[in-house]
C-alpha cells in the first residue's frame, strides 16, 4: 500500500483533474472523531464519523459515514437494509477496498474502490447544505468539502452514494 501522503496527493491530481479544488487544512494527526478535542483542533463545517463496515459472509462492504456524535446500533442497521450481521471490516479490507489504514478513512476514499465494490451510506441526519470535514487519505490533513464539491465528486466517479436513517443506540 502507498503511503498516505501519496494518496492525498493522488486523489488531488484526480479531483483537480475533474475541476474540484478542495480546501485543506494540515494538523496535527486525528485518528477518531473525538481526537480535535482532545487537541483543540478547530475547523469549519461539520465533523463526521466513518465507518468501514462489511456483512457477516464478508461479501459486502460499506463505507458509512454519520455525525461524529452519533453511536451506530449496527444491529437494527443490519436488519434495516436486509443483511446479514454488519461489522467492522478488519485493517487488512480496509487496505484492500480503499488503500488506506485505520484513522485515515473519509468518503473520499471511495475513490480508490476502482471494482465499485463499497457502497457508500450517508446518514440522512448529515446536512447536505453544510460543509463537510474529510480525510483526503491522510489523518493530517482535513479537506473541506462544500455541497457543489461533493456532487462533482460523486458525478466524477459515476456513483451515488445512498441516503438512509442509521439507527442509533439508546444511551
Amino acid at each position: 500500500m502507498t503511503t498516505p501522503e501519496s494518496q492525498r496527493r493522488q486523489l488531488t491530481k484526480w479531483l483537480k483533474s475533474h475541476g474540484i479544488e478542495l480546501e485543506l487544512m494540515q494538523h496535527a494527526p486525528l485518528a477518531s472523531s473525538r481526537c480535535a478535542d482532545v487537541l483543540g483542533v478547530e475547523r469549519p463545517g461539520v465533523r463526521l464519523k466513518n465507518l468501514f463496515l462489511r456483512d457477516n459472509y464478508g461479501r459486502q462492504h460499506f463505507i458509512l459515514v454519520i455525525p461524529y456524535d452519533k453511536q451506530v446500533d449496527l444491529k437494527a442497521l443490519s436488519k434495516q437494509m436486509q443483511l446479514s450481521r454488519l461489522g467492522f471490516a478488519s485493517k487488512e479490507r480496509l487496505a484492500r477496498y480503499l488503500a488506506t489504514e485505520p484513522g485515515h478513512l473519509s468518503l473520499l476514499n471511495w475513490w480508490a474502490d476502482k471494482q465499485h465494490a463499497v457502497k457508500l451510506w450517508l446518514d440522512e441526519s448529515l446536512d447536505p447544505q453544510q460543509i463537510w470535514q474529510c480525510h483526503p487519505f491522510d489523518n493530517r490533513y482535513t479537506a473541506l468539502v462544500d455541497p457543489q464539491q461533493r456532487l462533482a465528486f460523486f458525478r466524477a466517479l459515476k456513483r451515488q452514494p445512498q441516503v438512509i436513517s442509521v439507527p442509533s443506540i439508546r444511551e
